[in-house]
Parts: structure tokens; C-alpha cells; sequence
């Protein structure tokens, strides 16, 4: 009984983390060029019990010897699914929904005392004026959006006019003032090392050398002849990827998953309370 109890326990945290997982998909919903995470889980350590003595009395089965007992599942995976959402009219000039997706835009986020390159599909930007005749290219929370050397964009407080150029140059006119800037673009080929960060960013994760990977395996910085595969449209916008119908099957069924291991438990104490019982 103690083995049963132990079992459940190990499942009933894994499950509650894909719980939580399926909970922030929900509330991102309607959130702009949200990646939803997916779970997948493995199962744990299994123990093989050699009842049998006699190895010739099993002459001709055709499952492994012995009784197989596992002690739970894990959260082997939570991956972020990169499948493109729909795209919906703005109208507005600053507004850029990218069409490949595995392209990510660049912007530089502010945590703490520190700064840190970090990626979204948030194409929603506007213009912050710094007080010296120029003027930033920034995203909705006011982190800067970086080139393609991961420098600011700033141009002149006169511009009036942006348009997107072919292979994701931003076009930046006004009175006396005309400026050309190639917007920060990162493909990304290996997803499931992202990390999400909040503020709808996602970036590298600290221990990238004890995963063993290379942060060149994982994103690609389009430069050069590679921003002629950059895809993007203006004055439009990227819906989440999010699907609430599915997000509420899979959550109901991680409910009674879970309910089945609780239940577990109470009957492995109740049996217990039998077993102590006797006299």
C-alpha cells in the first residue's frame, strides 16, 4: 500500500504541473503572438520483481520475466508549439504580424539591474520619444526593439510615415528625415529549449552549457542573405495559437487523472487502516 500511495504522489505534482501549464495557455488566450506549451510525460524509474525461480517454467512468454512495477510519470517535456495563429487587420502602420513561425522579433528587456536580449511574436510597437529630438522604437511594456545588431531603433521626433520594406526593413520618413533600419529577426530551430520570462518574451535559459547545447543551435540571427526568408506583413497582428476547446478537453482530462490518483491514495489507506486493524 505504501508503494500505491508513493506512486500517486509522484504523478499527482507532475500533473499539477500541466494543470498550471494548461491554465496559463487559457489566460493568454487573447493575448498577441502567444506560443502555447504543450506536456508530455514519461514514465519513471520501473523495477523488475523476479518472483519467478524457476526460468524454465516461463519457456515461450512473450513479456519480460518478473512483475513490472513502475513508481509514477514525469513531466518529461513542456514544449512550446510554434504553429502559426491567424492574423487580424490594425490598420495601423506600427503593427507587424510575422508569417513564419519560427521567426521571432528582438527586443531588449529591462530585469532588475540587468538587461537581456529576449524574443516575441508581439509585433504591436510604438514610438517613445527621449527627450533630445529623437525618438525609440519600442514594444507595449516600453522595452526597446533592436536591428539586427541588437542596437536601438531611434530615428528623428519629426517622423510621421513608417512602411515595411522587402526582407523586414522598416522604412522611416518625415520632414526632413528619412531613415532605413533592418528590424531584428531570429529564426528559432530548436524550441523546446525557450524559456518563457513573462511580458509575453521568451529567451535562452541560463544553463544552456549543462544542457549541451549551443545558443547557435537554437535560434539563428537573420543577417546578411538570410533576411530574404524574413516573412512579415504590416498593419496586422498575430492572434495566440492557443485553442480554448482543446485547452478545456485537455484539462478535464488532467482532472480526473487526477482525481484516479487521489482516489488511489484513499484506498491505500484505507486498506492500511484494515491491515492495522486485525488482530
Amino acid at each position: 500500500m505504501n508503494r500505491t500511495m508513493i506512486t500517486a504522489t509522484n504523478t499527482l505534482g507532475q500533473l499539477q504541473k500541466q494543470l498550471d501549464m494548461i491554465g496559463h495557455n487559457l489566460s493568454n488566450a487573447d493575448t498577441i503572438g502567444y506560443k502555447r506549451r504543450e506536456a508530455t510525460f514519461s514514465d519513471l524509474l520501473v523495477q523488475n520483481i523476479g518472483n519467478q525461480e524457476r526460468t524454465k517454467e516461463e519457456i515461450g512468454r512473450l513479456t519480460p520475466l518478473g512483475i513490472r512495477s513502475g513508481t509514477g510519470a514525469k513531466l518529461s517535456q513542456a514544449q512550446l508549439i510554434l504553429s502559426q495563429g491567424s492574423l487580424n487587420s490594425t490598420g495601423r502602420s506600427l503593427d507587424f504580424a510575422l508569417t513564419d513561425e519560427r521567426q521571432f522579433f528582438k527586443v531588449l528587456s529591462q530585469e532588475g539591474d540587468s538587461n537581456a536580449v529576449r524574443y516575441t511574436r508581439d509585433g504591436a510597437f510604438f514610438v517613445s520619444p527621449m527627450g533630445n529630438g529623437e525618438s525609440m522604437l519600442v514594444n507595449a511594456d516600453g522595452f526597446p526593439v533592436l536591428d539586427e545588431k541588437d542596437d536601438y531603433i531611434t530615428f528623428s521626433e519629426d517622423a510621421t510615415e513608417f512602411s515595411l520594406g522587402a526582407d523586414g526593413v522598416l522604412n522611416i520618413t518625415g520632414p526632413g528625415t528619412e531613415q532605413r533600419v533592418n528590424l531584428g529577426i531570429v529564426s528559432i530551430e530548436k524550441p523546446q529549449f525557450l524559456r518563457q520570462y513573462g511580458s509575453n518574451l521568451v529567451g535562452l535559459p541560463d544553463n544552456l552549457d549543462q544542457l549541451g547545447v549551443g545558443a547557435d543551435e537554437v535560434l539563428t540571427n537573420l543577417t546578411g542573405g538570410a533576411r530574404t526568408g524574413i516573412q512579415m506583413v504590416q498593419s496586422s497582428l498575430e492572434a495566440s495559437n492557443v485553442d480554448v476547446g482543446k485547452e478545456m478537453t485537455d484539462m478535464l482530462n488532467v482532472q480526473r487523472s487526477y482525481q484516479f490518483q487521489a482516489r488511489s491514495i484513499t484506498l491505500a489507506d484505507q486498506m492500511m487502516g484494515l491491515v492495522n486493524g486485525i488482530r
